[in-house]
């Protein structure tokens, strides 16, 4: 496995300045040897002014967070990173890394959740290249892989949990984000490893059921919603019916018999739990006619 190593480089300023001198002091050279008729002088300074050409390939350009990746005939000879104009070996194939932090949103996936249930999901995923000797030489395109991987990633993550949580059951991808984005980051980064890559943040963006189910999804979710808001009516209801009870016989208002409390009972439940608003209704008679 390649890894990266850095290579400090020549200032690329200090060269410029050489080389200009240095392609004036031959082109000079060349005019002198012209004028005295000198072959050798003349094939001596063309040499010379061809080598300084040469030397004005090795300047280059590295940009703020970007990583210039050096090879010498396909041999990785090191990675330069310091910003501005630097010069290296002319012969160097310079290639560039950015080294900025990246993200992309996957497409919509239609997987099976944990409990075989159709979803469509899909992620937001924030990295950035830390090697860029392995980010180059271990993967054939950095950028595929990472979006390739990361969509993997996300199908395995999301026929591990169920879409939401049922009796008995832990994490849903629903209602626990942000303990599956750590656990989304930490399967993408696992498989990032080799690219000399690290993820900075993974999260669903989109999360749904998938269009054939989502009606019958629906309705079992306000069902849901129903029971729970009905079960915390009766739960008040009942307290309310408890408190008045107990407030009857401290303060000696009435002494009611069991017959008479479970009429009251019942009537405030009715009132308590009704959808609609209770009809008062006369009683001119006695509870026992």
């Amino acid at each position: 496995m390649i890894r990266e190593h850095v290579r400090k480089v020549s200032s690329g300023y200090l060269m410029l300045v050489v080389l200009l001198v240095a392609q004036l002091a031959t082109a000079y050279w060349i005019y002198r040897a012209v004028l005295a008729e000198s072959v050798p002088g003349i094939i001596t300074a063309v040499l010379a002014s061809v080598v300084v050409l040469v030397l004005w390939a090795g300047l280059f350009m590295i940009h703020p967070n970007e990583a210039k990746v050096l090879q010498l005939f396909g041999k990785y000879v090191g990675t330069a990173h310091d910003p501005g104009l630097k010069w290296a070996n002319p012969f160097f194939q310079k290639t560039a890394v950015s080294t900025r932090v990246r993200n992309f949103e996957s497409g919509k996936l239609k997987v099976n959740d944990s409990n075989g249930s159709p979803i469509e999901i899909a992620a937001v995923v924030v990295w950035k290249v830390v090697d860029t000797a392995e980010a180059l030489f271990e993967v054939d395109d950095y950028e595929e892989f990472v979006q390739i991987q990361s969509e993997s990633a996300l199908r395995n993550l999301s026929t591990t949990f169920p879409y939401e949580p049922h009796e008995g059951e832990g994490l849903a991808l629903r209602s626990n984000p942000v303990e599956i984005a750590l656990a989304l980051r930490e399967e993408i980064q696992d498989r990032l490893e080799t690219a000399g890559v690290t993820v900075i943040e993974a999260r669903i963006s989109h999360l749904a059921y998938a269009p054939e189910i989502a009606n019958a999804m629906l309705r079992r979710q306000q069902a849901s919603a129903i029971i729970a808001a009905r079960r915390q009516i009766v739960r008040g209801a009942v307290g309310m019916v408890e408190m008045a009870l107990d407030e009857l016989r401290q303060n000696q208002v009435i002494d009611l018999d069991e017959e008479r409390k479970a009429a009251m009972v019942s009537n405030l439940l009715v009132v308590l739990c009704g959808e609609e608003g209770a009809q008062p209704v006369l009683n001119t008679g006695s509870l026992y006619t």
